[in-house]
Parts: structure tokens; sequence; C-alpha cells
């Protein structure tokens, strides 16, 4: 399995977060995908490639074309109002305020394009955003031009994102953009399969009215956990997409075979729908020592992901999202992919 990715990622570093009302470094860190990538050299998995240079109007088919062009600007502007270190929202227009209202203050531009202070920046972020989103869609071509599957090193990750708004550490939505090129490029029906901790408010607010793309999450119960305000089981979709929307939200401490029942079932309604590709959005944060996350995966069930899903013998696109505790992310990263190698 080839593995794309690239360097430009390390431009996002240094930046903090708000996060149980301290300020602290951001748990998304460039090391995240540096030992991801050095367990694919160590395991052999497949060549390491660089991505190509795509076009932002992909981007611009599941984003609002207004918030994908006030990403690159994000940091000028922050420095051209005499600001500097991490820029952050702090305001966001909420109930009872104006959220018609597009205000010119970069600070408040910042809350009007997130949902939460986690999407932040520093100098090199855009380049990172941006080089994550070449990443994903280089992989995606990988994947149709022949290759059983593809693994996309993307960092910053994408899945909180969604069409006009960006958070939990995502600001352009890869596995939402790759699962809509290949709508584009010849699949009648794509599936995303999100295995991260955290639900993906992002790819469901993309997709929720839509038939074309079914969206599979597993993740904590959002009564209890981040981001709270979507994946509940009731929510099956709108429109021409109800009934292609699918939530399996689950306790603090759910282990591998309360976990794996969810995923037997979702496999089940993904092969029922019968995709041409399989977009996974790949988080490890399910781990049993991950700092911000409650369930109770151990590396040894990585592999047995990676199995089921190479079961439903469908070429599939590798995405990676969450994952924290970066001591073991390579081995449980990688081992969702060897698993679906076989090896």
């Amino acid at each position: 399995m080839k593995t794309v990715y690239s360097p430009k990622h390390l431009g996002h570093s240094g930046n903090v977060e708000l996060i149980a009302g301290a300020m602290v470094p951001a748990f998304e860190k460039p090391s995240r995908a540096e030992i991801i990538k050095a367990r694919v050299e160590s395991e052999r998995l497949g060549a390491i490639v660089a991505p190509a240079d795509h076009d932002l109007a992909w981007a611009k088919k599941v984003h609002r074309a207004d918030f994908v062009d006030f990403l690159p600007t994000v940091y000028d502007r922050w420095l051209a109002e005499g600001r500097d270190g991490t820029a952050m929202p702090m305001t966001w227009p909420t109930r009872g305020l104006r959220g018609d209202v597009v205000p010119k203050s970069t600070e408040a531009l910042l809350g009007y394009y997130s949902f939460d202070a986690g999407a932040t920046f520093v100098k090199g972020t855009w380049e990172a955003i941006k080089s994550s989103f070449d990443v994903a869609l280089t992989a995606a071509g990988l994947v149709k031009g022949g290759e059983r599957a593809a693994f996309a090193l993307c960092r910053p990750p994408g899945h909180h994102a969604g069409d006009a708004f960006m958070g939990g550490y995502c600001f352009i939505n890869n596995a939402a953009v790759a699962a809509h090129w290949f709508r584009e490029n010849g699949a009648s029906r794509v599936s995303i399969l999100d295995v991260d901790y955290h639900h993906g408010n992002g790819t469901q607010q993309i997709f929720y009215a839509r038939d074309d793309v079914q969206v599979i999450n597993l993740h904590g119960d959002p009564q209890v956990e981040y981001p709270y305000f979507l994946g509940y089981a009731d929510e099956t979709g709108e429109g021409a997409g109800t009934g292609f929307n699918h939530n399996y939200p689950m306790p603090f401490g759910t282990p591998w075979a309360k976990w794996n029942e969810a995923l037997e079932d979702g496999c089940r309604r993904l092969a029922s729908y019968k995709p041409d590709i399989v977009v996974v959005s790949l988080g490890v944060d399910t781990f049993e020592k991950d700092p911000i996350s409650k369930f109770k995966l151990t590396s040894a069930d990585y592999p047995k992901i990676g199995k089921r899903i190479a079961a439903l013998g469908l070429p599939t696109l590798f995405v990676m999202e969450g994952g924290y505790a970066v001591d073991e992310i390579g081995v449980n990263a990688v081992g969702v992919l060897t698993g679906f190698e076989g090896a």
C-alpha cells in the first residue's frame, strides 16, 4: 500500500489551544505524522510518495467558497492587526446574535467560520492545510488509478470541518473532498466509514441531505463527549439523504468487544449500500491510553479493524484523522493498514 505524505505539515507547529480552562500546547502536533511515517517505513508497508498540487476548486465543491478563500489569509490578517502568537477565535455568533453579519475583524471572522477554538493558526498553518488537502486527493488518485488501497497521511486532520466551519483541529475536510472527488470521477456511490473516537460532525453535515455518499460514524456518546452537538443515533439524514447517515454513539470505557459490534453493524450497512469506493476516516484515538479520549481499544485490536474493512472487498482510501497517544500512534495507525493488507 502506498502512503502519500508531505513534510509541509511541519509548518503547523507551536500553536496552543484552550482546553479544560487552560491554554496548553495543542495535542494535535507534528510528531503524530512523523511517528506514523516512521512506522510505515519500519513495517515496509509500501512506497511513500509526495502529493501533487490540486486546485482548491475541489475543496469548494464541499465547502463554501468564502470559507475556503478565508483560510490562506488568516495569519497575515492576524499580524496586520498587530497581533502575534497563535491566531484563534474567541467570539461566536450564537443564539440571539447576528449570524448573517460578516465581520471585518480577523478574530471575529475566526469565530464566524468556526464552531470551537480548536482550529488555530500560526505562520505555517495554511501551507500545512493545503498540503493535507493535496495528500488526500493524490491518494484518491492512486485508488482511482487501480490501487486496491492507499493511505493519505493527512495532517492537519479534517473530519470536524463542515461546509463553512472549522474546528477540532480541522480546516478542510479531506475525507469529504476525496469522497466528492470520487463521485465526480466515475463512482456512483461512496461510503465514508469514520472510526475516530470523536464524531465526524463536519462530514455528517456536508453529506446529510445526499444519497450518493453514505456516512457511518462510530464514536463517543455526544451527550458527554465532544463535539456534543451532533452524533446522536436518531440523526439518519434528511431529504434525499434520509437513511444514509448512521451514527453509533458509545459510552465511556467501551472495550473492543462492544466497539466491534458497532463496526460489524456498520460494515453490514455499508455492504448493503453497495458503494464503489470506501473512504475510511482513520482515527486511532479509540486507544486505551489516548490522553483526550475514553475508549479501551488496545494495540492488538487495530489490525482486526483493517482486516474487517478488507473483507468488504472494495477499493479503499484511508485518510488520517485523530489519535493523540503519540508513543503508540504509529503502531496503531499502521496496524490498521497492515491488517487490511493481511500482514
